[in-house]
């Protein structure tokens, strides 16, 4: 359940200051919205062979570099002409943590979709996508589980998602060896099971990036930085 008590951001005597921390909120979810979208469309691109897709998907990275920018300078006047002050302050320096976050997932999926091009015109599809697909998919859910954790300022929520990090990190290691078989069985499958195994450190980096909002949300709702914490002193920051 989220922390209720604590889903307060956006309750001030300034009614210009509340439009202001719920604009922050809104942007945020957007930007949230469009990488998990690229993500998503990216793996479509590669499985399916698409390469046009592929290309719009290289296309809207622009769009959220901007987004990034924007969300930045956004960010620093609300410090600066605010100066607010605990839970307030939380938010808005986690969310300018996190915004760095949804750049990067943005930065995978280009790079998902370079590759999707590439694969895509050496014709033939490698082995490794049944692995892309399931890894993918397991990484798009803890991306779109730490933007509805940050929404509903859900600890609870967060503490799980850091907790699949792990399985995330298996399941690549073990992709990993499965495709390095493949390369052994038959040298001419190395070049195209490289391009695979890109893609693979790429959807993992995404899992990583997910945990990274995940534990801001913890910030921001416990006021804790449990970066680099052990998951028993995590697991007592969020509570039962």
């Amino acid at each position: 359940m989220p922390d209720k008590k604590d889903d307060v951001y956006g309750d001030h005597i300034s009614h210009k200051f509340n439009d202001e921390m719920m604009a922050l909120k809104s942007e945020f979810l957007k930007m949230g919205g469009l990488v998990e979208s690229q993500v998503d469309r990216a793996i479509h691109a590669l499985v399916e062979n698409d390469s046009y897709l592929a290309d719009e998907v290289r296309a809207t990275d622009k769009k959220v570099d901007q987004m990034e920018v924007e969300m930045d300078e956004e960010a620093t006047l609300i410090l600066a002409r605010r100066q607010p002050t605990a839970r307030d302050l939380r938010l808005v320096v986690a969310v300018i943590k996190m915004v760095s976050d949804l750049e990067r997932v943005g930065d995978e999926a280009k790079k998902i979709a370079k590759f999707a091009i590439k694969l895509s015109e050496e014709g033939q599809a490698p082995r490794g996508y049944v692995e892309v697909r399931h890894i993918g998919n397991h990484v798009l859910a803890m991306l779109r589980d730490s933007l509805d954790a940050f929404a509903r300022l859900d600890s609870e929520q967060a503490l799980r998602i850091i907790k699949e990090d792990k399985r995330v990190d298996e399941e690549y290691q073990a992709a990993t060896r499965t495709l390095l078989t493949f390369m052994m069985e038959d040298t001419r499958n190395i070049s195209r099971c490289m391009s695979v195994m890109w893609v693979l450190r790429a959807l993992e980096r995404v899992g990583d990036h997910a945990c990274n909002l995940a534990e801001n949300v913890i910030f921001m709702v416990k006021g804790e930085d449990v970066r680099h914490t052990p998951m028993e002193e995590a697991e007592k920051v969020v509570g039962p």
